[in-house]
């Protein structure tokens, strides 16, 4: 597995590193961490990787990885960016022969989904949408107890997702999934 984003301060990608160990078989081998060349290459410290493998930003990754043999290159590719950020990486993978794991949402609008729809009919790749919660133990827990009808018969579920560091205005800092709100009001 290559990995783009989820680097040092990222809000997702450790978690999609932990769903991804999980059965044991899956290796993250590159990645571009983020956006910024340093700090990619410190979080590849941080993970243990090999220097050569990990990049500057998604494009160096993508062009590398696909010079390699098909033997040493990553299989996937898990995207773990900022949300609006999904779809320029997703695109340039396909593109370049390799399966897409995408975190949740696919897009930023039904145009760019209706574009990347097309390229994966295109090029017959996976494309694979993540709701990563699912790979936490206690849901796979609460679905096995549901399954097994240990909790009776389900007449309602409540969820919730509170958020509390979203109440505060983080636009103003140096938080990426904050910041990413004053992009997509420009790109109206």
């Amino acid at each position: 597995m290559g990995m783009i984003g989820g680097g040092r301060g990222a809000f997702i990608g450790a978690v999609h590193r932990m769903a991804a160990a999980l059965d044991g078989e899956i290796e993250l081998v590159c990645g571009a961490f983020s956006s910024n060349p340093e700090k990619s290459k410190l979080s590849g410290e941080d993970f243990y990787m090999d220097p050569n493998r990990v990049y500057g930003s998604y494009k160096e990754m993508i062009a590398a990885e696909n010079k390699l043999p098909a033997d040493q290159r990553m299989d996937f590719v898990s995207i773990v960016t900022p949300n609006h950020m999904h779809f320029d990486p997703a695109k340039m993978a396909l593109e370049n022969g390799f399966h897409v794991v995408c975190d949740k949402p696919m897009c930023f609008d039904l145009k760019e989904a209706k574009q990347l729809k097309r390229i994966v009919d295109k090029s017959g790749l996976i494309f694979a949408l993540t709701h990563n919660y699912t790979g936490y133990p206690m849901v796979k827990q609460a679905k096995a107890m549901v399954k097994h009808g240990d909790l009776g018969k389900i007449r309602k579920v409540v969820v919730e997702y509170p958020q509390g560091w979203l109440s505060t205005p983080l636009e103003n800092s140096d938080q990426k999934q904050a910041v990413a709100g004053n992009r997509i009001k420009a790109r109206k």
